[in-house]
């Protein structure tokens, strides 16, 4: 059974400020252990539940946050950027876990709301539909098959897990109050709590659909200022302003239209 992680780092336990995400200051190293040992309490419960393959894949900001001699000897890494495959090596696994991610833009009281940036994506929307990184990350598993088993991150973002996948399960490590705030499980019991959630995923992986998008897809993505809109080539159809700050992208699929996006972004 082979099982992939993506790893986000604004919903791992203990991680409210932004200071702790940013590569470069005092409080990122310690985030960097928090964040790598919630992906190796992961493992071994994928482990622990019968996997025999497992990827875990560094999906935050450049995509090398996890300290490589912290990191589980019973599964492979992928590091680095950009982005886009979204999911090197996705094919063929029996279920997708996404861990310590975070709930989309605008959603109150979530530990740091944002869809993709922060600082350029102020609201993104799958044909018409409100959507943040766990729909577009379930979505790109879903093209390929795979189904998205369990999440964790706070509890803005479990729900919005369970409001779009159903039976999926979820482990939520922290309760947002603000953005910069939140209750927050001790990291060892979030560790704990993980295992003891993947284990449940993995064992019940067959029971759980792929989340699949039919075409054609339109997204549309707000940006957060004019600049941000004003370099992209508009042919009126796979890409087209709708205002200032807003452009759609049609693909006749949705890994194509996210393509088009991603990119070039």
């Amino acid at each position: 059974m082979k099982i992939y992680i993506s790893v986000d780092m604004e919903g791992i336990a203990g991680i409210v400020r932004p200071e702790q995400v940013q590569r470069g200051t005092p409080d990122y190293a310690e985030a960097r252990l928090l964040l790598v040992r919630e992906a190796n309490a992961a493992v071994e419960g994928a482990l622990a539940a019968g996997a025999d393959e497992v990827i875990v894949a560094d999906m935050h900001a450049g995509g090398f946050n996890f300290p490589p001699e912290e990191m589980h000897p019973g599964a492979r890494w992928l590091h680095g950027g950009p982005h886009w495959p979204r999911f090197p090596f996705l094919e063929g696994s029996d279920g997708m876990i996404l861990l310590g991610y975070h709930a989309m833009a605008g959603t109150p009281q979530a530990v740091r709301d944002h869809t993709m940036s922060s600082a350029a994506w102020q609201e993104f929307r799958i044909n018409g539909q409100p959507a943040g990184e766990i729909a577009i990350d379930a979505a790109v598993a879903g093209a390929m098959g795979v189904p998205v088993i369990m999440v964790s991150g706070d509890d803005k973002a479990c729900a919005e897990a369970r409001a779009l996948l159903g039976n999926v399960v979820t482990a939520e490590v922290k309760q947002g109050v603000a953005r910069h705030r939140a209750l927050t499980l001790a990291p060892a019991r979030a560790r704990e709590l993980i295992r003891e959630k993947v284990v449940e995923a993995v064992r019940r992986a067959g029971e759980m659909a792929p989340y699949r998008i039919e075409g054609p897809v339109t997204l549309q993505l707000t940006y957060t200022g004019t600049d941000l809109a004003d370099p992209r080539f508009y042919d009126g159809r796979a890409w087209a302003r709708v205002d200032g700050r807003t452009v759609t992208i049609q693909g006749e699929d949705f890994m194509t239209a996210l393509g088009h996006l991603l990119g070039r972004w």
